[in-house]
């Protein structure tokens, strides 16, 4: 599925990498500690967190992800989204918890391992 489907089916608002929503999704990783990301998502996956800082965005390019979506609303540290522009990383956001949005995810059939 694409990025630009789960965006709209749920409802994410797009803070960076528009140009990037063709993104073919994968699968699916959730998780706050950069380290177990790096060593467990996949290629592809859509990664589900509340992390708002500049790092996360080297990350996603470090495992080569399809996006990012931050959960519980609030605002990305500006440096963020300006480094997700330049790397091409798409980052949405949605106000709901990270539980939900997985929960949302599994539903349009994103799984994770």
């Amino acid at each position: 599925m694409k990025l630009i489907e789960i965006a709209q089916r749920l409802g994410l608002k797009v803070e960076a990498g528009v140009d990037h929503l063709e993104n073919e999704v994968r699968g699916g990783y959730a998780g706050d500690l950069l380290s177990c990301v790096m060593a467990r998502a996949k290629t592809g996956d859509l990664w589900v967190t509340v992390q708002r800082h500049p790092n996360i965005v080297a990350v996603a390019v470090l495992v080569g992800l399809a996006g990012i979506v931050v959960t519980e609303g609030g605002n990305i540290e500006p440096a963020t989204l300006e480094r997700a522009e330049q790397e091409g990383i798409p980052i949405l956001v949605s106000s709901a918890s990270a539980f939900r949005v997985v929960g949302e995810l599994w539903d349009l059939g994103i799984r994770g391992e």
